[in-house]
């Protein structure tokens, strides 16, 4: 059966989106805010954590492992739980379970029952995620997109200062996961008690009549080459923003024998640079228009790349202009998911986005490890650049399919 395929231009900025109603997109940016919150305290509280249930260092990777697989299972899944349960109740439940999931960090006694706790996190986030990104892609429009992005930053950067605050005060770790689980839990509540306004028709047909997107199967959205794109640039989006992320300290003090605080002021550039980034496209992207950022961006992301891994550059040109490049990537993609593969499918193929991106955070990194192992530090940042021209490459060819087909 042929694609089905949206008649739209392909370059040019995007239509209007539909005014979006104040409550809701409010709602989403303090739900963005307030899922950043947990996922960046694990590193503050690890050593505490590590010495109240007596675990090795590897425990990380076990916290870390379980609550990505529930992810991963979850943004498999959540096309078919925002078909079965609509969009407000599915919002309530998944804030619910991660509400849930903190407040058992608080709380259990044992670490299997911590490692419970983290798959009720990693699935409820898997499910929000999934939702969000695809009611901002058809109701919010770009810049709303990039914002809600930079939002998420915004708590990732706020939750660990609160547990910092807390710990240094001697309140302890669990204080920590209790206060971040109760404002997940008053988010759920407020999802709750607005679940039916996500579910009103969210496009105007211009007769006074509305229009509700329609939903097909997960296996219809794979049957579409487009979805399998979509897929693969999302995995190495998150691979090489994560790998360098996570990877330029050690390359850059190890391999490079810069000192600590100088190779750290390049690394937290790096991240401040994603959410400046995402801050200033939310801006250029309504004059750029979604398609040319992207083009433009994944170019300057290879750029970026190349000149990290040339070690006479300062780090500072290569990591900062990746930083910048990358920043719209995530949210833009999201932005065109409709456009590029169909309404009809888009819950599904944003879900099987989550799903991806989640697996190039887990399988890249961990690449690059083995990499450093093998051969040494020197190759991680050519291992960073590959990546980048993968995805260069992979959205160049989604970015042609999809053009083809809007002039079908």
């Amino acid at each position: 059966m042929p694609e089905r395929v949206l008649r739209c231009a392909p370059v040019s900025p995007p239509a209007s989106a539909p005014r979006p109603r104040p409550a809701l997109l409010t709602l989403a940016y303090l739900a963005f805010i307030s899922l950043g919150l947990p996922d960046a305290v694990l590193g503050v509280a690890w050593p505490s954590l590590r010495s109240t249930f007596g675990l090795s260092q590897a425990g990380m990777g076990a916290i870390l492992s379980t609550a990505a697989v529930a992810y991963f299972l979850s943004g498999l899944l959540a096309g078919r739980l925002m078909r079965a349960l609509r969009l407000g109740l599915l919002l309530a439940l998944s804030t619910g379970l991660v509400a849930l999931g903190l407040a058992g960090y608080a709380t259990v006694p044992v670490f299997a029952l911590f490692l419970v706790a983290a798959c009720f996190i990693g699935f409820g986030s898997g499910a929000i995620d999934s939702a969000l990104n695809n009611y901002a892609a058809q109701n919010f429009g770009p810049k709303h997109m990039n914002w809600l992005h930079a939002a998420y930053s915004v708590g990732a950067a706020l939750g660990p200062v609160l547990m910092t605050a807390l710990l240094t005060r001697g309140a302890g770790w669990r204080s920590g996961y209790a206060i971040i689980g109760a404002v997940l839990g008053l988010l759920a509540l407020t999802f709750m008690v607005m679940r039916r306004r996500w579910d009103a028709p969210v496009r105007d047909t211009g007769d006074g009549s509305a229009e509700a997107p329609v939903t097909g199967s997960a296996f219809d959205a794979l049957r579409r080459a487009r979805v399998w794109l979509q897929i693969a640039t999302f995995f190495f989006y998150t691979g090489v923003e994560v790998t360098a992320g996570q990877w330029s300290y050690t390359v850059l003090t190890e391999g490079r024998g810069l000192h600590t605080a100088e190779a750290g002021t390049w690394v937290s550039l790096y991240w401040g640079s994603l959410l400046v980034g995402r801050v200033l496209s939310g801006f250029i992207v309504e004059h750029l228009g979604s398609v040319r950022m992207l083009r433009w961006s994944t170019a300057l992301a290879v750029v970026g790349a190349v000149l990290f891994a040339i070690p006479s550059v300062p780090p500072v040109l290569g990591l900062v202009l990746l930083g910048f490049a990358l920043a719209p990537i995530f949210p833009g993609l999201m932005s065109e998911t409709p456009r590029r593969v169909g309404t009809d499918v888009s819950a599904h193929a944003v879900g099987f986005q989550v799903s991806a991106a989640t697996a190039g955070v887990a399988v890249l990194p961990s690449l690059a490890g083995v990499i450093a192992e093998r051969w040494g530090l020197a190759y991680v940042a050519p291992h960073i650049l590959a990546c980048a021209v993968m995805l260069a490459v992979l959205h160049g060819v989604l970015s042609a399919a999809a053009d083809r087909a809007a002039t079908r």
